[in-house]
């Protein structure tokens, strides 16, 4: 495995991936919803590990961008065929940083991707928590309507919710919380700037409710760029169940 940095190829690629004229070299694209290395509640530590295997019978060269990061840094990697590459912590250990959260958008150069295994684990002194896996959107996973079921918060469990732009204007969400499909308890909007990341409790956007079990958040947006997601933390084990959005069918504006 060769790894190297590289703004000029990160350029050139990103080029590629918006552009896409017949005559170059096609990059399959998929995003990792969020990766991060951050110290949270209860003195624990949240790392991610990110797994790339070759499973062609050739080399292929790879990139790996955090979008929503501070001067939004890149690696790139040659792995041979068969060839894999486990980074234990991805963002200390692959990019060299600390106190980051953002989406991990890996670049293959060719028409299919390689595959990508993420793993969201705590780590408090010598205790590492279990770990849970991320769910990595192969294919655009926009959809108007996307739906985050089996959220709580209460003296047992947290829960997280991450929005995500990665396109270059300004992203708004309309956000309903929802105990009954088709009924809003309450209802707020954000607004992303380009290409970042929300992050943050889930009462930070509904802090009129105190607590509650199996709740569910719809999103909707016309922004096609963009990606939701939710982490559910049980307090005692700091255990992270991560929630990925899901088509959701009824309008909000129908819903109110």
């Amino acid at each position: 495995m060769k790894l190297w940095l590289g703004i000029a190829l990160l350029l050139s690629w990103t080029a590629v991936v918006r552009a896409q004229p017949a005559d170059e070299t096609p990059v399959a694209t998929v995003v990792v919803p969020i990766v991060g290395t951050v110290l949270g509640v209860n003195n624990v530590q949240w790392r991610t590990d990110v797994e790339l295997i070759n499973e062609f019978p050739s080399e292929v060269n790879v990139g790996l961008t955090l979008p929503t990061a501070a001067g939004e840094p890149a690696i790139f990697l040659t792995l041979g065929p068969g060839e894999r590459q486990h980074f234990v912590d991805v963002v200390g250990e692959a990019f060299g940083l600390d106190s980051v959260l953002s989406p991990l958008v890996v670049m293959t150069m060719g028409r299919r991707s390689v595959t990508i295994r993420a793993t969201v684990y705590g780590v408090r002194g010598t205790d590492v928590f279990k770990p849970q896996p991320i769910a990595v959107d192969y294919t655009t996973s926009y959809y108007p309507l996307r739906n985050l079921q089996g959220l709580s918060f209460s003296d047992a469990f947290r829960t997280n919710v991450g929005l995500v732009n990665l396109s270059d204007q300004p992203a708004e969400f309309l956000l309903a919380l929802q105990k009954l499909a088709g009924r809003n308890v309450a209802t707020t909007r954000a607004v992303l700037p380009p290409r970042s990341l929300w992050h943050a409790p889930i009462q930070m956007l509904f802090p009129m409710i105190t607590k509650g079990d199996d709740f569910a958040i719809v999103v909707e947006t016309a922004s096609a760029e963009t990606h939701v997601y939710a982490s559910v933390i049980e307090n005692e084990t700091n255990t992270a169940t991560f929630v990925r959005g899901q088509v959701a069918a009824q309008s909000l504006a129908k819903s109110q």
